[in-house]
């Protein structure tokens, strides 16, 4: 006769919906017992299981918070009546990276941070999860695995850095605004001659004062607001700057919230809508965000099956005004909007305009509506204006097509940049190769520079250009070229630059058949992207053009370049061109080794 007071007969908790198969019934005690040598009782396998990932690495200032954060975390899933298990996965530093070849390993961690997360959820069958996360692709990730799995779960971004303070020598005067943007611009100003060694190394020392990501409205900080908009991080928590006391407490609450979306079965679907969607690509627009968030959300959109298209991203930001005066288009940092009342204060500006849905829903259990109503503006605060008197009547990003984009590109317009450019083009088959023509004074004002095989398969990943970006605004040549390229920019580029061109240059795209000299017209007011180069002209180029060799034969970065989609479809690796590899893999006669497989297809 069972006995409920013995373990393997006591009754199951409903909201172990997933972990029951994993810890209960005599079957399972082998499982049970590997788990209590690290020292799980009877009374915590008994509870619903939740993961709580991390990307705590020590290349970086942007998640060092994380395994104290997972403590405040663990904390409250045991006061909500859950057993927590920590797990780790990765990070790559774009600040700390870019510039070299190991930024191109950037947009591939996105893939590799979903793909652990999903492979540790499933594999350990947890009955939700909390995600933390901090640099650029931790949080993209984070929201592509929670996707994938679609069991109850949450994303907590570990928070901002401060923003540094620069001195009046190096023009700020004690101003409390220094990013590690500062540091690549002033890379440039110490190139041109306009500082010297000393104070290079001034604003070095100055600008990333401790833990947190980029302090912008990067691609870091951007991408938290976007996990906000999107209804998986409880609204206002993200925004607490990473050493602010408040952090721990906020990631407290998570954990707690999370048991509620646990014993409930709420999913992340339940979020993640077409109508949350539209109301991060707006909020993403007002604030003059990163173009990386492009990318990112057609690569989120994808995993929960909701159809975006590029161009949707340019008719949002045509009707969205830019409502909040953030870095690198405008004077504030993450931490001067969360001092001035946070991002409820761009949503009640959006949805008094009429721009978002209200409707939309959040994990912690209030509709964007009512986040909005509960905003507190801080007295005098100017980091978020109103509606109708707004920083820029149209939002922070627009899409251009043209005979050099067929496919589509992204172009950043959070400043006061020139809306028409016509230039000569100055070609670079890598970025290397231009920061060097930048380095040495080679572009002069007027002209377009071309960064080619750079995109997700000719790179492979994609990689930013902000030394290249961040030189010539250094150099002071930002407001006088136009950059163009098949790869993506960081999220504190600012000037006329256009990213993800795309067909990209690897896969034939027309930026691969541009030669030095050759006329560029860009018209943003027409939403186009030309090269002035006659048909018959370019057919016979395309003729003489081939396609490169992969830059990597082997591992994770071939498999990469040989899965991935245009970045034109967000980045994805599991999209049609993985498809045609697996069916490819699957005859006889393409059944080569990994590495003449990885060659065909890339």
């Amino acid at each position: 006769m069972p006995d409920p007071s013995h373990p393997y007969d006591r009754p199951s908790n409903p909201a172990k919906r997933h972990s029951a198969a994993l810890t209960e019934g005599p079957d399972r005690a082998g499982a049970r017992s590997m788990l209590k040598a690290i020292g799980f009782t009877d009374e915590d396998l008994a509870k619903p299981i939740v993961g709580v990932g991390t990307s705590w690495i020590e290349t970086m200032p942007c998640n060092y918070n994380h395994r104290r954060l997972a403590e405040s975390v663990k904390a409250g899933i045991r006061a909500a009546g859950g057993t927590p298990m920590e797990f780790g996965t990765i990070s790559v530093s774009d600040g700390v990276s870019m510039g070299t070849e190991g930024m191109k390993a950037s947009l591939i961690s996105r893939e590799v941070v979903a793909d652990s997360i999903e492979l540790v959820a499933r594999g350990h069958l947890f009955d939700g999860v909390v995600c933390i996360f901090g640099c650029d692709k931790t949080g993209p990730g984070a929201a592509m695995a929670l996707g994938r799995l679609d069991i109850p779960g949450l994303a907590l971004y570990s928070g901002t850095i401060y923003p540094g303070i620069r001195s009046a020598a190096v023009g700020g005067n004690g101003s409390r605004d220094a990013t590690v943007v500062t540091v690549y611009e002033a890379i440039g100003a110490y190139r041109a001659g306009k500082i010297n060694l000393d104070e290079l190394y001034e604003v070095e020392n100055a600008s990333c004062p401790g833990p947190g990501a980029c302090g912008g409205q990067f691609t870091a900080n951007t991408m938290s607001m976007v996990m906000e908009a999107l209804g998986l991080s409880p609204a206002g928590l993200n925004e607490i700057p990473a050493e602010d006391p408040a952090k721990d407490d906020a990631a407290r609450r998570a954990g707690e919230m999370v048991m509620r979306l646990v014993r409930d079965d709420v999913r992340p679907s339940t979020f993640v809508t077409r109508r949350s969607i539209d109301n991060a690509i707006a909020a993403v627009a007002a604030t003059g965000g990163s173009t990386n968030a492009v990318l990112h959300l057609l690569a989120i959109a994808h995993e929960y099956g909701i159809p975006l298209a590029i161009d949707e991203f340019g008719a949002i930001a045509d009707r969205t005004p830019i409502v909040a005066d953030l870095q690198p288009g405008g004077r504030y940092t993450a931490t001067h909007l969360y001092e001035a009342g946070g991002l409820a204060l761009v949503f009640r500006e959006l949805l008094a305009a009429g721009r978002i849905d209200g409707s939309a829903a959040n994990v912690d259990g209030r509709t964007t509506a009512a986040i909005a109503d509960a905003a507190v503006a801080a007295d005098g605060q100017d980091v978020v204006v109103p509606f109708d008197r707004p920083l820029k009547p149209t939002g922070g990003l627009a899409i251009l097509r043209g005979s050099l984009a067929p496919d589509g590109c992204v172009v950043k317009l959070a400043g006061h940049e020139r809306r028409l450019h016509r230039g000569p083009a100055r070609v670079f088959d890598s970025e290397g190769k231009c920061y060097a023509a930048v380095r040495d004074r080679r572009i002069v004002p007027g002209d377009v520079v071309v960064i080619r095989y750079e995109g997700p398969v000719g790179g492979p990943g994609m990689q930013e250009m902000l030394s290249v970006t961040a030189a010539l605004t250094g150099e002071g040549l930002g407001d006088t070229v136009a950059l163009i390229t098949d790869g993506r920019f960081s999220g504190g580029t600012h000037g006329l630059m256009i990213g993800h061109v795309a067909p990209e240059a690897a896969l034939g795209g027309p930026i691969g058949l541009v030669e030095e000299g050759d006329e560029i017209v860009i018209d943003v007011d027409a939403a186009r992207i030309d090269l002035s180069v006659g048909a018959d002209i370019l057919e016979q180029r395309r003729g003489r053009w081939s396609a490169p060799l992969p830059r990597y034969r082997g591992g994770v970065m071939a498999k990469y370049a040989a899965l991935v989609s245009s970045a034109s479809e967000g980045a994805v690796t599991t999209g049609r061109r993985m498809a045609t590899a697996l069916q490819q893999s699957s005859s006889p006669e393409a059944s080569r080794t990994f590495a003449e497989t990885v060659i065909t297809a890339g």
